[in-house]
């Protein structure tokens, strides 16, 4: 399947205008956005992202580095104030999608254009994105109805291998394991239990050596579907053979032609074992991500709330 042909079949160029910086989230209408609200019923809260430390996911060398958190003021530096008030101030330096994160428009692209036919030459090394800046996303926010499918139990494993593709048939078949479906407007969020390697394992290096994730013809799912987003606990969304040519096919399709965002690194065990407690896959989700003017991407502490 090339890329390339499958990009251009499933272009959303154009279709909410020449000027549009959103891309699927478009599919994210008042209507919808007030549905999702209502599927808050118990009020159980799971937060589906990583710690922000030093200690982090990211490995020794890697082009992308853990969080650097700092202290600039602390008690001891005011000691003595006459009204006895301490005060403590931080700072962190940090490449915002080290942790679980969102990957904006202008984050991939192919053929020197971006999404909606940006040309590469609108991210420069002062400024960023100067187009597809990813605080225009969060100007509009993300929330919605989000459906989790969780593809290692439909396999019955506790995580899937690297390398292993995930395929409409599976997709369908977890809906229907889970009897539920994903819809219009809606955040899909894919659990491969690939985490594990570093949640379970401690290995930064072993989670990103390949991935298990969804194959290229997903894309199309996806794009019937009308999703609005997609978001998993590997660390690119599709699948990567240990090993192989470096090649995000997905990425390509989803982000460039599509105008899909991408959401990353996501942990997603509580959320799944709750849910298959209850049998309810579906809630209300939500994760803006940080207005940063020239962003390509952003830390984010995501929500499902059922």
């Amino acid at each position: 399947m090339d890329f390339r042909e499958e990009g251009k079949r499933l272009s959303n160029w154009g279709r909410w205008g020449k000027g549009d910086r959103l891309g699927t989230l478009n599919h994210i209408t008042p209507e919808r956005l007030a549905a999702a609200g209502k599927l808050i019923k118990t009020g159980k809260l799971f937060e589906l992202g990583l710690p922000v430390k030093a200690q982090g996911i990211q490995p020794a060398g890697a082009n992308r580095r853990n969080p650097i958190h700092l202290m600039s003021l602390t008690p001891a530096d005011l000691r003595g104030r006459a009204d006895g008030a301490i005060i403590s101030d931080d700072y962190i330096i940090m490449p915002l999608q080290s942790v679980t994160q969102w990957d904006g428009l202008a984050h991939f692209g192919y053929d020197d254009h971006f999404y909606n036919g940006v040309p590469a030459n609108t991210v420069t090394t002062i400024a960023g994105s100067t187009v597809l800046s990813i605080d225009q996303i969060a100007a509009k926010g993300i929330a919605s109805r989000g459906v989790l499918l969780d593809i290692a139990a439909l396999k019955g494993v506790d995580r899937l291998a690297a390398g292993t593709p995930i395929t409409p048939d599976d997709l369908d078949a977890a809906e229907a394991r889970q009897n539920v479906r994903t819809g219009p407007g809606d955040i899909l969020l894919v659990r491969t239990g690939w985490i594990h390697a570093f949640t379970v394992d401690n290995s930064p290096e072993a989670y990103w050596h390949g991935e298990p994730g969804l194959h290229l013809s997903c894309a199309d799912w996806l794009h019937k579907r009308e999703v609005a987003a997609v978001c998993s606990d590997n660390w690119g969304v599709e699948v990567a053979v240990p090993g192989a040519p470096f090649g995000l096919p997905i990425h390509s399709v989803l982000i460039r032609d599509m105008g899909m965002t991408l959401g990353e690194i996501f942990v997603l065990d509580a959320l799944a074992a709750d849910c298959a407690a209850d049998g309810v896959w579906e809630f209300f989700f939500a994760a803006p991500p940080l207005k940063v003017v020239g962003g390509v991407g952003s830390p984010i502490t995501p929500l499902a709330i059922k």
